[in-house]
């Protein structure tokens, strides 16, 4: 299996790479249609909780996930698949599962904000240092030979500059920013997904074959970043609202941006594709499970940190 999977790429034409492009671009643009500049400011009103949600998604779960490697010392292009997943930056539905599961929406709009920034350095450095620490991974990028600036501007161009834009639909028009959100990242969302599950069903014999190897494996991962975060938040003393914040920023993360680096630059290396492709899916079942769970009793209102 591993000769076969390692060297399998998926199949994902160039036209459709493009419009999987713009896709993500006004999936996020949507987000950004409700993210103003004084979510950033709560950076300086609440340092301690904002820098943990970005610490626990930046650096304590790509080390979580490199210990989890080299436990389970998977096929390597499923091992650079979990590198890939856990350099990406918070989920596009984390604000709308955070406020299922009535916690901070606000810090998770923060988070989503400062972490969509960071990403643009951050997710490159994060696959590059931890995918080379782990030899097997490293091996498959010594091959691919990416280019990290390469990959920096790519971030740049799909996910800050919808969000400069975005805010700045938000600064000169709010109202009809609310408008435009309510519609824009659902039927923008709807769109991108749709393109996911076409990929995967012109791959339907490959995904058939090894999705059975990869679903454990995600869901493990999955289950580590969201305790990833909870145990984090939790032993700084955080409140419930905050702690369920950074533990739904850390566990759901932005697949998308993933499997599209995966397809421009790994050429849709099959376990990296395969593994992201479904955590896409999982983590929106576990992050809906997750708030219903939360969300079912109300909350006292408590004080933020």
């Amino acid at each position: 299996m591993e000769q076969i999977i390692d060297n399998v790429h998926i199949k994902f034409d160039p036209s459709t790479l493009w419009t999987l492009n713009m896709a993500l671009a006004l999936v996020m643009f949507g987000i950004a249609l409700e993210i103003s500049v004084k979510d950033f400011k709560e950076l300086f009103k609440k340092p301690k909780v904002v820098i943990t949600g970005v610490f626990s998604q930046f650096l304590v779960l790509p080390f979580v996930t490199f210990l989890l490697i080299w436990l389970l010392r998977p096929l390597p292009s499923i091992a650079l698949g979990m590198f890939m997943v856990a350099a990406c930056p918070g989920g596009n539905i984390s604000n709308f599962i955070t406020h299922l599961a009535k916690g901070n929406t606000a810090l998770s709009v923060t988070l989503t904000a400062i972490a969509t920034l960071l990403a643009i350095v951050m997710t490159p450095l994060n696959l590059q240092f931890w995918g080379s620490l782990y030899e097997p991974t490293g091996i498959l990028l010594k091959e691919v030979a990416i280019s990290s600036i390469e990959m920096i501007k790519l971030v740049a161009l799909l996910l800050g500059l919808p969000l400069v834009l975005g805010m700045l639909v938000n600064y000169l028009k709010p109202r009809l920013a609310i408008k435009l959100a309510k519609v824009f990242k659902i039927v923008s969302l709807l769109f991108f997904v749709t393109l996911i599950f076409l990929a995967l069903y012109k791959n339907r014999d490959i995904f058939l074959e090894y999705v059975f190897y990869v679903f454990w494996i995600v869901i493990l991962h999955n289950l580590l970043a969201f305790l990833t975060g909870f145990s984090l938040a939790t032993a700084m003393g955080f409140s419930k609202e905050n702690v369920k914040s950074i533990t739904i920023e850390t566990g759901i993360q932005n697949s998308g941006l993933g499997l599209l680096l995966i397809f421009t630059f790994f050429d849709g290396l099959g376990g990296m594709a395969l593994l992201t492709a479904f955590w896409g899916i999982w983590h929106l079942v576990s992050g809906l499970v997750l708030a219903s769970v939360w969300g079912y009793k109300p909350i006292k209102k408590e004080e933020l940190v």
